[in-house]
Order: structure tokens, then sequence, then C-alpha cells
């Protein structure tokens, strides 16, 4: 009975220990997504999200698209913003990566969620 337990233990501590590696890894990588992101947001795509949308975490203050500060999107309602376009807004579908669409609607939903 006793190694029972003992290996009840040892399986709990290496259970414990795989999801705090899981969860730093998962924190490392919405770093990046976020970096990735904000960079799509001012930069990569074209145009640039910043020039059409106020987003003060990018310093951005455009007046065509919403606030997204005061908007406070989901990044599941971004990425389809981003993808399908919406309003005045183009799809950027062919012109931004999978990668590139789900970085950055991580990263609006990050910063004003």
């Amino acid at each position: 009975m006793a190694s029972s337990k003992k290996a009840n233990h040892f399986g709990s501590a290496a259970a414990l220990a795989a999801a705090c590696l899981f969860f730093g890894l998962s924190m490392a990588a919405a770093a990046n997504d976020t970096n990735a992101g904000k960079k799509v947001f001012t930069e990569t795509a074209a145009p640039a999200c910043a020039i059409c949308h106020t987003l003060a975490d990018a310093g951005s203050q455009g007046q065509i698209g919403p606030n997204l500060d005061e908007l406070q999107p989901s990044a599941e309602r971004v990425y389809k913003a981003v993808t399908d376009g919406i309003g005045a807004m183009p799809p950027y579908a062919d012109t931004l990566s999978e990668a590139e669409r789900e970085a950055v609607a991580a990263y609006v939903a990050s910063v004003t969620g």
C-alpha cells in the first residue's frame, strides 16, 4: 500500500511539473504572439491597422475604424474581421498569413480586454 501511495505522489508531481512547463511555454508563446501581433498591427498589414484604428498600446489614433480600446473585441472577432473584412475594412486573408492574423487577433484582444 505504501508503494502505491508513493507512486501516486510521484505521478502527481510529474503531472504538476508538466503542467507548469506547458504553462510557462504557453506564456512565452503568448508574449511572442503579442510582439508579433503588435508588429502586424503597426507595420506588416497593408494598409496598417494603426492607420484606421485607435489602440493605445500601439500608439495609434485612427479615426476611420472603431476605437479598439472602447470596443474591446475578442480574439475571435478580430480574427474574423481581419480575415474576411468588415464594413470599409478590407479582408487580409490573401495578404497576411494565418499566423499573422492569429497574432494580431491575440494582440488586440490581450491589450484591450
